[in-house]
């Protein structure tokens, strides 16, 4: 997978019953990385960080749905954070993937699922 560049993408998920498809904001610049959702309301569809491995939500505004992926795009973990945490850093993700709350278990994104990033940069 070639290095990504800040910009609008789809995310897919591979689903067991179908395939899910969701706008996706990625943030690849230390800039945009750093900015993530800090400060939104809402989100619509999911942003992704890359390269990451951790985040937090202090200065959020909402709880979020965080998936770290390994350097295959495979879910490796996923959980659910409230606004001020610290999330602790996963060895072997490569990028990390914010939602709104709730979001991804609606898009049927688990461990082990893989997801594929169209359309970046």
């Amino acid at each position: 997978m070639g290095r990504m560049r800040d910009g609008q993408g789809t995310l897919v998920v591979w689903g067991e019953s179908a395939d899910v498809s969701v706008p996706l904001e990625i943030a690849a610049s230390y800039r945009a990385r750093t900015k993530g959702l800090l400060g939104r309301e809402s989100v619509e569809g999911a942003i992704l960080l890359s390269p990451a491995n951790s985040v937090h939500t202090f200065r959020m505004r909402m709880a979020i749905d965080v998936a770290y992926l390994d350097r295959r795009m495979k879910v490796i973990a996923v959980r659910t954070m409230t606004p001020g945490r610290l999330g602790r850093p996963r060895l072997r993700a490569r990028h990390v993937l914010e939602a709104e709350a709730g979001a991804m278990a609606g898009w049927g994104l688990r461990v082990g699922a893989r997801v594929e990033v169209s359309g970046r940069g």
